[in-house]
């Protein structure tokens, strides 16, 4: 079974009529996860058919819709799986003047 054949399957299962163009979603789920994150495909894609399904698009309104996603995933400023948590750098010396209950203790 190839990814085609996978798309029509499921369509049935979920009982939808829908076209899907699977290079599409492909490129753009790799590009996603390449700039953003390693989940960041798998949510493109499902959040480009939800805007597609909520506005009704046609395959060239999918595509333009995909366009945006894409652009938005090539210009992303940081770095794939990288937190937005800041980095915080702790001296040695901070460490050793800290003080710690029993109930720090790790033995």
């Amino acid at each position: 079974m190839n990814l085609h054949d996978w798309i029509d399957e499921l369509c049935d299962v979920l009982d939808i009529e829908a076209e899907a163009d699977e290079g599409l979603l492909v490129d753009l789920a790799r590009i996603a996860v390449d700039n953003v994150h390693p989940a960041a495909g798998v949510v493109t894609a499902f959040l480009l058919g939800f805007a597609a399904g909520e506005g009704g698009a046609d395959p060239d309104e999918v595509e333009g819709l995909a366009g945006k996603a894409q652009a938005l995933a090539e210009a992303w400023d940081r770095p794939a799986g990288v937190s937005d948590e800041p980095v915080v750098d702790v001296e040695v010396d901070e460490l050793s003047d800290a003080e710690y209950a029993d109930e720090d203790s790790l033995v």
